[in-house]
């Protein structure tokens, strides 16, 4: 995530995270889960691992669920906005999996290069970057820190989402199904596609992979706009 986008995870967004996102996303939790489950399956389970998670700032949901299931993976958490950071953190130590994580304020950018990963998650993250060369080059420095045929969790919106009224009118009436009220409704819906710009289709994605390094994308999850796939950093001395 850049710095621009990460502008938007102020504080007053920070605190309305958890529940903004489990509206926003039927299935939030269920993701998460499966997205450990879709990892601990390709690395094999109760082998030692290093996990990067890229956007990891808000629930933490995603390492959490993993750091459970696989109790001797570490991970390096990523993001660039301190408020989300923040909440992250909290949610780590509430969890009792704080001393599995080290959490960084920045980007994958300011990482060393060197391979040094076993797998990666970055969920959330891909439609808020403007523009598929931002979104490239986020896959591309991830995957140079990742070793060969290490697995990637990536999962976000997809689709324009002008392109797809049903699944709009859909996304409003989970809103309304929780209680909002048509003011509400159009507030959130606006907040939801501020700034954000998601990959076009299923195939831009895997597009977007390919050129990055990455090949063998599956999809494991599907919710309205919203997608996880597990793909493979491509072993070039192959």
């Amino acid at each position: 995530m850049t710095q621009d986008s990460a502008a938007k995870f102020d504080a007053s967004r920070a605190s309305e995270y958890a529940r903004q996102s489990r509206i926003a996303l039927a299935g939030y939790d269920a993701c998460h889960e499966l997205s450990a489950c879709m990892l601990s399956a390709a690395l094999g389970e109760g082998k030692a691992a290093r996990v990067l998670v890229v956007g990891a700032g808000g629930t933490a949901g995603e390492i959490i669920a993993a750091a459970r299931l696989e109790p001797q993976w570490s991970f390096v958490a990523v993001d660039p906005s301190s408020p989300m950071l923040d909440l992250a953190r909290e949610h780590l130590v509430r969890a009792e999996v704080s001393d599995q994580v080290e959490t960084v304020l920045g980007a994958v950018v300011d990482l060393d290069t060197a391979p040094s990963f076993d797998a990666a998650i970055m969920i959330g993250v891909l439609h808020h970057l403007p523009g598929n060369a931002a979104k490239q080059d986020v896959l591309a420095q991830i995957a140079t820190r990742l070793y060969p045929e290490a697995p990637l969790i990536v999962a976000g919106n997809y689709r324009d989402y002008a392109s797809q009224p049903l699944l709009m009118a859909a996304w409003a009436a989970r809103w309304r199904m929780n209680g909002a009220s048509p003011e509400e409704v159009q507030a959130k819906m606006g907040k939801i596609l501020q700034g954000a710009e998601p990959p076009r289709s299923e195939d831009e994605v895997i597009s977007l992979l390919a050129g990055a390094g990455f090949n063998e994308p599956l999809r494991f999850f599907a919710s309205l706009f919203w997608g996880a796939w597990l793909a493979r950093r491509i072993d070039n001395a192959k």
